[in-house]
């Protein structure tokens, strides 16, 4: 499989595409305002206890309390305690752990005014950013992800990611990483470990162990709430988590982005730097990999597929909807097995727009009805399939006797909303519009006034394709009489997101002309 970022930089943020066997498959959105990423650390402080929900609010500076249930408080809540109130008195004068007593872990079934109290300092780490109305959800396990391993603070465990298969591998991991890891920290081993040679694994092993030095650091005399550490930019987070050798570009239209990226990967995956690809062209990047298209394409109430059939993708308070419907070019003859291969592509398409929309929660899907249980048992199979690249938690049901299957999905971030809905470029929502015709008469009149105003300077108008072709067609084509009249060339370019009777003038720089 072929895998390959899109990254967009723009000046209210950066933009995300990811795109397996080119289709767009995971799209994400970091504003430059964004302030709660999943993996942040802050010292916060608890506002009150709530004893029915077993649950803490805890204010991290987000304009509403974080959440805090008592489950997601981790075993080792009483060690993070103690090592927070002394680190903040000066009594810890190192952030290794080896002189500290790992304080009993709690009951697992406790209650939450067992172990916390009112406006107690805390240390806690974002689960999932705050979505809706609601607040952030918030761990009081403290995890440093890296590229190969994640560091847990007072567990002192090693344990191996699933996913590496091989158990030889495992073996020599496990015995690897205890040997090299300080004493009173945990290791998960990630499955990008496969292979891994003992001095890459130790330098890492460094690194984030810097990492839980900054905190213990930040801890000094701190004021809650703070930020103590930052989990990495969307960008480096995901090359940090997705890189594999199936990764076979990444293209940036930003330089700067595009130095940070290199330098990144010279740092993590020295031998994929040449993948880095700095975009140079004219056209917006998005528009220029078929990002733009695809977006228009998959997000919406329906999503149709190849063959006709299409999806509608309905959202309620407790669940997400989809119904799968068969179109008009389904097959009369074998129904059963034409219902099958409907439900085989919807079931494709399904698995890569929860990934897209990042839909989480309880989803319910309508499936075409199959009478036979073999054709059941076989799209339940394939659907694990087609969902297993999903990087979050799922779980699946077979079909229920309704015909129903059963989705859940982990929910850490608002799912995706993309409103591909244009107000008519024609009219602007008047329901009334100038001739068309005359367009291209305003064109010649702002031209002939860009002419005046920077007679040596050189001109690029952006149209829409359509405008694009009329004006460049032809032996006599409206190109060719400008650079008669003006004695210089006309640049021309498309651009498919602008309204038809739309345009625009760039200078040499590519800095938009205004008009007026």
């Amino acid at each position: 499989m072929e895998r390959e970022l899109v990254i967009n930089s723009t000046i209210k943020g950066v933009e995300i595409a990811l795109l397996e066997n080119g289709k767009l498959v995971e799209l994400h959105h970091q504003l430059g305002s964004d302030n709660f990423l999943v993996g942040d650390v802050f010292l916060g402080f608890v506002t009150k206890l709530m004893p029915g929900l077993n649950a803490a609010f805890i204010d991290i500076g987000h304009a509403k309390d974080a959440f805090l249930h008592y489950t997601d408080l981790g075993p080792g809540l009483n060690s993070f305690l103690s090592f927070t109130e002394k680190s903040i008195k000066g009594q810890l004068t190192t952030h290794m752990l080896d002189q500290l007593t790992i304080e009993p872990e709690i009951n697992k079934n406790g209650k939450i005014n067992q172990v916390l109290n009112k406006k107690q300092a805390i240390l806690v780490q974002i689960l999932k950013e705050p979505i809706s109305t609601k607040g952030p959800r918030l761990s009081g396990e403290i995890t440093i992800p890296g590229r190969f391993m994640v560091l847990t603070p007072f567990t002192d465990q090693v344990a191996v990611s699933k996913k590496i298969e091989d158990q030889e591998e495992r073996k020599r991991l496990q015995i690897l990483v205890e040997s090299i890891k300080p004493k009173n920290f945990g290791v998960i081993v990630r499955t990008a470990a496969t292979g891994k040679k003992v001095a890459d694994l130790h330098e890492e092993i460094s690194e984030l162990t810097q990492k839980w030095e900054t905190i213990h650091k930040q801890l000094f005399k701190a004021k809650t709430p703070i930020k103590l550490l930052s989990e990495l930019d969307k960008t480096s987070s995901m090359l940090r988590d997705l890189l594999n050798s199936s990764f076979n570009k990444i293209s940036i239209n930003d330089r700067d982005l595009y130095q940070n990226v290199k330098a990144l990967l010279q740092n993590i995956a020295p031998e994929q730097t040449k993948i880095v690809q700095y975009y140079k062209g004219d056209r917006p990047i998005f528009e220029q990999f078929g990002v733009s298209r695809q977006i228009k394409s998959s997000f919406g109430k329906t999503a149709t597929m190849a063959t006709g059939a299409y999806l509608v993708i309905e959202h309620t308070e407790a669940m997400h909807v989809i119904d799968v419907n068969s179109g008009p070019k389904m097959q009369k003859s074998d129904q059963q097995t034409a219902a099958l291969s409907v439900n085989l592509e919807a079931a494709m398409e399904i698995a890569r727009q929860l990934r897209l929309r990042d839909i989480g929660g309880l989803i319910i899907i309508d499936f075409i009805d199959m009478k036979s249980q073999d054709h059941k048992n076989h799209l339940f199979k394939m659907m694990k399939e087609f969902m297993e690249p999903d990087r979050a938690q799922h779980s699946i049901l077979p079909l229920s006797k309704f015909g129903l299957m059963q989705i859940t999905r982990e929910r850490v971030k608002p799912a995706v909303h993309i409103n591909i809905n244009e107000v008519c470029p024609t009219c602007g929502g008047t329901g009334q519009a100038k001739p068309s015709i005359l367009v291209t008469d305003d064109i010649n009149r702002d031209l002939d006034f860009v002419h005046n105003q920077r007679p040596d300077s050189k001109v690029t108008i952006e149209v829409h394709p359509f405008i694009h072709s009329y004006l460049t067609k032809g032996l006599w084509s409206k190109q060719r009489q400008w650079w008669w009249q003006y004695k210089k060339i006309i640049r021309i370019r498309d651009n498919e997101n602008l309204p038809l009777t739309d345009y625009k003038f760039f200078d040499a720089n590519d800095d938009e002309i205004r008009l007026g």
